[in-house]
């Protein structure tokens, strides 16, 4: 019974924070965030729902415009696993006789018949196992058609249409339909990941904090009680009023820059477009993480990327990036605002304890971890190579990519951190651009080369920062990771930087 009790416990402020997460973008004018809603909706897609206006809504993964997304959250207090066979199983979800299969498939006869304008999330911190894992596609949290459907009905994919066909007594075109509009989202790790999101979310919007001291969270309380008063549906204007009565403004609000971004994949959480006021949405360039056959960086990318960067930078002095993007994109960014272009800009990073970064946001401490740079001569070739790890030390697979595809890079230079390489290695602005700074005078002491490839494992703040001082690296080659292992497993060459 304790655990049980813990779980639900758990549960409840698990979609109370994610409440938060939707609804304080209400505050936002620049949002398309329009209504936000909790247990309101559909049966088992109701525990938060968001409405978006049509002129910025998100898009899906086809680029249809989303008007609605329906959530169901399934909290568990242990780690597990769960295959294709549960959605159609009653008891996965605590029914008594309807699977979320079955409730999904009402969701989306009554709010998107035609497969688009409304999505129906599965978001979980549990684990999805084969064949179920490897459909889902972690760019935007949905299951690959084009994978689902192919095979006939004795492969693992027509087990797992039949089985789903069948519990749902339609055909494959029906199936698909449903398919389109379905997301399944693993990344939620813990309520603790959410508050610190909600922290910084709440900072920029004028909403007050919960200092990380606290072992509670008010907000989480507050939801209860907007629940018991039967407080359930926010527009613009009641959610104002509502965070006015509990007294959830804060005293002052963060001065606004114009909040520009850029996406090449999409981010589990949220929608860059409702973090934004203008944005760039490359996805439709790539399949998944991979750039189309058919397109090119530089050809197709960069030119892209340049127009939307500078149309801004030339309008306003202070500019706030949020990149979903590929490394290539992050560097490519700080290429078109170096250092010298006389702009004030805040750069979002999603693991450090800060949520923008910029120089001077940190005061300098002696303790942070420095750069440690070796050179070493592998041939003759006149170009150079650099393996930046910060998060992870990749010169292993650098030395092994170079020596099979490579010929011409005669020095590879390897940069770590005198600590071992983790997620919060880099401490905020001012330590990334120390950091980068440290990496260029390097460079510059080992004199100019042709072609420098550089090979990043790093926190995209630190990459801009990188980017800035592109014009001392020279000529650069960046290169992207495959991370899927759907491709050729290691490197390939993304934005070709003059």
């Amino acid at each position: 019974m304790a655990d049980a009790i813990v779980a639900r416990q758990q549960g409840d402020d698990f979609q109370a924070r994610y409440f938060w997460l939707q609804a304080s973008l209400l505050l936002d004018e620049t949002s398309p965030v329009r209504r936000v809603l909790f247990e309101t909706g559909p049966k088992a897609f109701d525990d938060v729902v968001v409405e978006y206006d049509a002129n910025g809504a998100p898009q899906d993964h086809t680029g249809k415009p989303v008007l609605r997304d329906h959530m169901q959250l399934k909290w568990h207090v242990r780690p597990g696993d769960f295959g294709y066979e549960d959605f159609a199983n009653p008891d996965f979800t605590n029914s008594t006789s309807v699977s979320i299969l079955k409730r999904a498939r009402e969701a989306q006869l009554a709010h998107a018949p035609l497969g688009e304008g409304a999505r129906f999330q599965f978001i979980t911190n549990w684990n999805a196992t084969d064949p179920l894992r490897k459909l889902i596609q972690n760019q935007h949290n949905t299951l690959d058609i084009d994978r689902l459907f192919q095979g006939g009905p004795a492969s693992a994919t027509g087990r797992f249409r039949g089985h789903w066909a069948d519990h749902l007594g339609i055909d494959e075109d029906e199936l698909k339909l449903l398919v389109r509009t379905l997301g399944i989202n693993l990344r939620i790790r813990s309520g603790a990941d959410i508050r610190e999101h909600l922290n910084d979310r709440f900072a920029r919007l004028g909403m007050k904090p919960i200092p990380a001291s606290e072992a509670g969270f008010s907000y989480d309380d507050i939801v209860k009680k907007l629940h018991a008063q039967g407080r359930k549906d926010f527009d613009r204007k009641s959610f104002r009023e509502m965070v006015q009565d509990e007294k959830l403004l804060a005293d002052t609000k963060v001065p606004a820059s114009l909040t520009i971004g850029v996406k090449s994949f999409m981010h589990a959480i949220d929608s860059l477009e409702a973090r934004t006021t203008e944005s760039l949405n490359l996805v439709p360039f790539f399949e998944g993480r991979y750039l189309r056959d058919e397109e090119s960086w530089n050809e197709t990318i960069l030119p892209a990327l340049k127009d939307f960067v500078l149309s801004h930078a030339k309008e306003n002095d202070g500019l706030r990036l949020v990149l979903d993007a590929h490394v290539s994109l992050a560097f490519a960014v700080g290429a078109i605002l170096d250092v010298k272009s006389g702009k004030s800009v805040q750069i979002e990073q999603r693991t450090a304890s800060r949520r923008f970064w910029y120089r001077g946001d940190l005061v300098h401490d002696k303790n942070w971890p420095k750069l440690n740079v070796e050179v070493e001569a592998l041939g003759s070739g006149v170009d150079r190579a650099i393996a930046v790890g910060l998060t992870h030390d990749i010169s292993r697979d650098v030395r092994n990519f170079i020596a099979e595809n490579l010929p011409d890079i005669g020095t590879l230079m390897t940069a770590r951190l005198e600590t071992r390489a983790s997620q919060a290695s880099v401490q905020g602005g001012t330590h990334a651009i120390e950091l980068a700074e440290t990496l260029v005078d390097q460079t510059r002491q080992q004199g100019r080369s042709p072609r420098t490839h550089l090979f990043i494992s790093a926190p995209n703040g630190f990459t801009f920062f990188l980017g800035q001082l592109h014009q001392a690296i020279g000529p650069t080659t960046i290169y992207e990771y495959d991370f899927d292992g759907l491709r050729s497993g290691t490197y390939s060459a993304g934005l070709m930087i003059s």
